[in-house]
């Protein structure tokens, strides 16, 4: 490759975009977070609020729509960057306060810091996370740029040394690259953890042309939205790891593969590739090299089962997404059975700041075998929910605390389920692991693709080894007996649990089928699908227990072994909202005036306890035992 070419053709481009960006220092900014959490926040609404009143005011002000920062929680997120002032973060924005904004700070001095999140630290173009509340336990790396510049102007990225990277990579040899892979010890995103370097290297050394490259974006697990959020926020960093990647490899054709559930993230990464197109970085002579490699995005149909590499080839080639047996493994010979690199969305984000910043400064962050950061999906029964990036090694506390400010309420925590449906239930005992591949495993859970589900006191634990496993049962391709009928088993004897049907042999069936299922498996799919109710019932055998032994569901969650009852001496005869409430006039009035419920119409939906005001607090959820208590005690 011609060096001195390379390093001009980079030096133009990025003296364009420097030159662009630069204007944006010189008036008022509004940046609008308008990812999928955003605009589900109603951020659409707020963007036109700025605008209507922006032109109303004929301001000199832009406003430009960004992707997700991570704080979730406090969307629709506004920041707005002015002269003299710092780039200033506002949370929960409605019409309302966009239009005083407006007035009160784009026309006027006063930045309204009764409203704002935080007053962010600005560096030469964009506002950064340095000063977040939580920045201080977090490391961004794939999430750096995610929030702060337009995921739809190329410009932007290259901004902040976007495809520089790619310029420094076709000055080396494609071996130097691996060797920098190597050496960064940077392992696979997607949940299994192999190591990318030897991944690269093995397609490279592979006999077959074409090779290909593919990007795995088929995120499906519930309450994941990692890869999502990444693709619609800054896809072009993923772009720039992929064409790395296909260099080092050899690779002259690529594809992103996106579950069609995903339309924003489906529209913004099109679109970055036409723009990459246009800036001659894909194409047949990248940066005016020799080098030739273009992408196009591949629809995924929205199967779990998909996420597995072999199935996913399986179904970009027009077949059954089934996967295949293993060897050969896809690095040797995959997509048409030609050797194929399969990473996942965050594994080629990671791509551009190792090859720029070095293997050593990667290591430098993280644990020793685990180096650099893991990026999680922080939901359920936490305070602060959203996208969370930490070092490796950062305690499961941390995380949950720390970032997530815990669960909200008076409620204490209980368990967290890490890794996905195919991942484990940890206990408040196992907090203070550190976040790791290896530690995780120990534990019975698995690092998975990043989804974190926190659980506080009022989740039943068997009812949620249900739940999961339930979703895995249902989405199994089915070619495996152990998955698919040992699933099915496993599921009607956790129904039975559930119902107060269970007996004490039911728990050693569910271990042993368990343990079949695991070992008898083709895939991942079905040989983690056990996790769930493993972890359960290592950690909170009890509750099994009480299932099976007293009929009974601590947690007062799963529908058969509760019922619902009005305590006559907080009930007000003055109240009615509860027999309003009721879908099934289960709720009725007394002759006394009080309210009380037929349990025979009762289908146990929850909304006279949603609707009773919190000052009476009359709707009590309990198990038989108790309300037999109760109502002896009333006599």
């Amino acid at each position: 490759m011609n060096s001195a070419l390379i390093e001009e053709y980079y030096a133009k481009i990025k003296s364009e975009a420097d030159a662009k960006i630069e204007t944006l220092r010189e008036k008022p900014v509004v940046w609008i977070g308008t990812a999928s959490c955003g605009k589900a926040a109603g951020a659409e609404k707020v963007k036109e609020a700025f605008e209507q009143a922006i032109k109303n005011n004929n301001l000199d002000v832009r406003v430009i729509e960004v992707g997700c920062m991570g704080y979730c929680y406090a969307e629709p997120l506004a920041v707005i960057s002015k002269p003299g002032f710092p780039s200033i973060c506002y949370g929960y924005v409605d019409e309302g306060l966009a239009n005083r904004l407006v007035e009160d700070f784009l026309m006027g001095e006063d930045p309204c810091y009764e409203y704002a999140l935080v007053a962010l630290e600005a560096n030469d173009y964009f506002p950064t996370f340095s000063d977040f509340p939580r920045g201080v336990y977090e490391e961004k790396i794939i999430l750096e740029h995610c929030g702060f510049i337009d995921p739809g102007d190329i410009d932007h990225y290259i901004a902040r040394e976007g495809y520089a990277a790619l310029a420094k990579a076709l000055r080396m040899r494609p071996e130097e690259i691996i060797s920098e892979m190597k050496d960064s010890m940077l392992r696979g995103r997607g949940g299994a953890g192999f190591p990318t370097g030897i991944k690269w290297e093995t397609c490279r050394m592979a006999e077959g042309e074409p090779k290909y490259v593919i990007c795995n974006g088929d995120e499906g697990d519930p309450g994941a939205f990692m890869d999502r959020n990444i693709l619609e926020s800054n896809p072009h960093q993923v772009i720039e790891g992929m064409i790395i990647c296909a260099y080092a490899v050899g690779a002259s054709r690529g594809y992103l593969y996106i579950r069609a559930e995903y339309p924003q993230a489906i529209m913004q990464v099109k679109k970055a590739i036409q723009q990459a197109r246009g800036k001659g970085l894909l194409g047949s002579r990248v940066m005016g090299s020799e080098f030739g490699f273009d992408l196009e995005v591949f629809e995924g149909s929205g199967a779990f089962v998909c996420g597995e590499e072999t199935a996913l080839i399986s179904s970009m080639e027009g077949k059954m997404g089934i996967p295949r047996q293993r060897p050969p493994h896809p690095a040797v010979s995959g997509f048409h059975d030609k050797p194929t690199v399969l990473n996942n969305v965050k594994t080629f984000c990671y791509v551009p700041p190792v090859i720029r910043k070095g293997a050593d400064w990667f290591k430098s962050t993280g644990t020793p075998e685990s180096p650099g950061t893991a990026v999680f999906s922080l939901v359920g029964k936490v305070s602060c929910t959203g996208l969370v990036e930490v070092p490796m090694g950062t305690t499961l506390r941390n995380v949950i605390f720390d970032v997530g400010e815990g669960t909200p309420g008076e409620k204490g925590f209980k368990a967290v389920q890490i890794g996905g449906p195919s991942g484990g239930c940890l206990p408040e005992s196992a907090l203070d692991l550190p976040i790791d591949f290896d530690s995780l495993q120990e534990a019975g859970a698995i690092m998975g693709s990043g989804g974190l589900v926190v659980m506080d006191e009022d989740d039943c634990m068997v009812a949620v080894a249900r739940f999961f496993l339930e979703f895995t049962q249902h989405e199994s391709c089915g070619k495996c007996t152990f998955c698919r009928l040992g699933t099915r088993q496993m599921l009607d004897l956790l129904t039975d649990i559930t119902k107060g049907e269970g007996k004490p042999e039911h728990l050693e069936t569910l271990r042993e089928l368990a343990e079949d299922i695991k070992a008898g498996s083709l895939c991942n799919l079905g040989k983690t699908a056990p996790n769930p109710v493993l972890t359960t019932l290592r950690y909170f055998r009890d509750e099994y227990e009480a299932h099976i032994n007293e009929r009974v569901c601590p947690a007062r969650m799963c529908p058969e072994l509760i019922v619902f009852y009005i305590a006559p001496e907080k009930c007000s005869k003055l109240c009615n909202v509860c027999v309003g409430s009721c879908p099934t006039e289960a709720v009725y009035t007394r002759e006394d005036g009080l309210k009380a419920i037929n349990q025979e119409k009762c289908v146990k939906c929850n909304n006279c306890l949603k609707a009773c005001p919190p000052e009476y607090n009359a709707v009590i959820k309990l198990s038989p035992p108790e309300l037999l208590k109760e109502k002896e005690g009333n006599q």
